[in-house]
């Protein structure tokens, strides 16, 4: 129990229904609902010299943000007209509780389902993929995600480099998921909600696991997790056209694929190979990021370390390839900050924005936003009426 002074008591009367009014606006910080909604008050009292006592309903025992909750009631609470002092009670909620949320926020629905693969989602679902490694596509996409977040949308990224996570220490992630029933709340990091397979692994334990679990593990992340209303879902896929590739195009077959490469020629060769898995798969293909275009000089001139124009010839193969334009979204230029920014865990476009390495990034994630949720391709199930 936490007692916290307000002001001196100015003897007005304090009505249960302007405590609960300013309950209302308390947001659980991971399920990003009132705590009135989701029934987490248990009661609230209040006595004659001005003093509050609200009792809370936790998810769990052991909550990582019982304090973010406390903090936040007895703040909202302490602003109340005539409320002279709160005490906060935290008590955990029942088996039975914990099962009635989670059908609340599902909708009631008794299994879980994957909301992106749903026809009336408008969430917009992008799987970054490479043909190999160290290009540097978990870098692209937590930079997007943040950049996006940044923007005002809800965003999400699945780490689903099961084998070579690396997103939760990019985004400064470094809480673990809270399960609710069989629900699990990812945590945030910049605004990011974030799930990876990092966060249910001791240490730097790696995870040997063959094509059926890979798949099974991704299908959890992309049903079992609340990830609310989300603007954007990002998925970090492997490199390569293995298990996790087809599994996200069976999953989530309206998501859109990104290809990551360099301007190598033969990393522009293998990208190729990423990116036209989607004839096989019938995704759409949204564009082509390359990365580590050039390094600039103190100068001003360019030092093009890994060749050029492999990001341009990706673009322009593909294009051929699937008959539509695959466009080159934009070249990120190389900086050291990009790679400080990865092991700090803050991303570079909010630590050095001024950047070009982050300007490009923002405006990546600029034009892959533009376009609004809306229903375009969607099947809005009207059938034609004979008159």
């Amino acid at each position: 129990m936490t007692t916290t002074s307000h002001t001196p008591y100015a003897g007005a009367g304090v009505s249960d229904e302007a405590v609960r009014a300013a309950l209302s606006k308390v947001e659980d910080p991971e399920i990003h609902k009132p705590i009135t909604e989701l029934g987490m008050v248990k009661d609230v009292a209040i006595a004659a010299d001005g003093t509050v006592k609200v009792a809370v309903w936790l998810t769990v025992a052991g909550c990582p943000m019982r304090e973010t909750i406390t903090n936040r009631v007895r703040a909202a609470v302490s602003a109340v007209a005539g409320v002279r002092a709160v005490e906060v009670e935290l008590d955990v909620m029942s088996d039975e509780q914990r099962t009635e949320l989670r059908k609340s926020l599902r909708g009631g629905s008794a299994e879980p389902t994957i909301p992106f693969a749903e026809p009336g989602s408008l969430t917009r679902v992008y799987c970054v993929a490479s043909g190999k490694g160290g290009v540097g596509k978990s870098s692209v996409t937590v930079n997007l995600a943040a950049s996006m977040a940044a923007k005002g949308l809800s965003v999400g990224v699945l780490d689903a480099d099961i084998y070579g996570h690396s997103v939760p220490r990019m985004l400064g992630a470094n809480t673990r998921p809270t399960k609710v029933d069989d629900m699990i709340m990812p945590p945030q990091a910049h605004g990011v909600k974030v799930i990876s397979i990092g966060m249910f692994t001791q240490g730097n334990t790696p995870v040997t696991w063959r094509g059926p679990m890979l798949h099974r593990a991704l299908q959890q992340f992309l049903a079992d997790v609340f990830w609310g209303d989300l603007d954007v879902l990002l998925l970090d896929l492997p490199p390569g056209t293995g298990d996790i590739a087809i599994s996200c195009a069976q999953l989530i077959p309206n998501a859109e694929l990104m290809v990551v490469t360099t301007p190598q020629q033969a990393a522009a060769e293998v990208a190729e190979r990423a990116g036209s898995i989607a004839l096989q798969t019938h995704q759409r293909l949204v564009g082509v990021v390359e990365n580590m275009s050039w390094l600039e000089m103190p100068d001003g001139s360019r030092m093009e370390i890994f060749g050029s124009g492999g990001g341009k010839a990706v673009s322009e193969s593909l294009s051929t390839a699937l008959g539509a334009s695959v466009p080159l979204l934009g070249q990120v230029p190389l900086d050291t900050r990009l790679r400080e920014s990865g092991d700090s865990g803050t991303p570079l476009v909010l630590s050095a924005p001024e950047t070009a390495a982050a300007k490009a990034l923002e405006g990546i994630a600029t034009r892959l936003t533009t376009r609004s949720r809306g229903l375009a391709g969607m099947s809005l199930n009207i059938s034609p009426v004979k008159h």
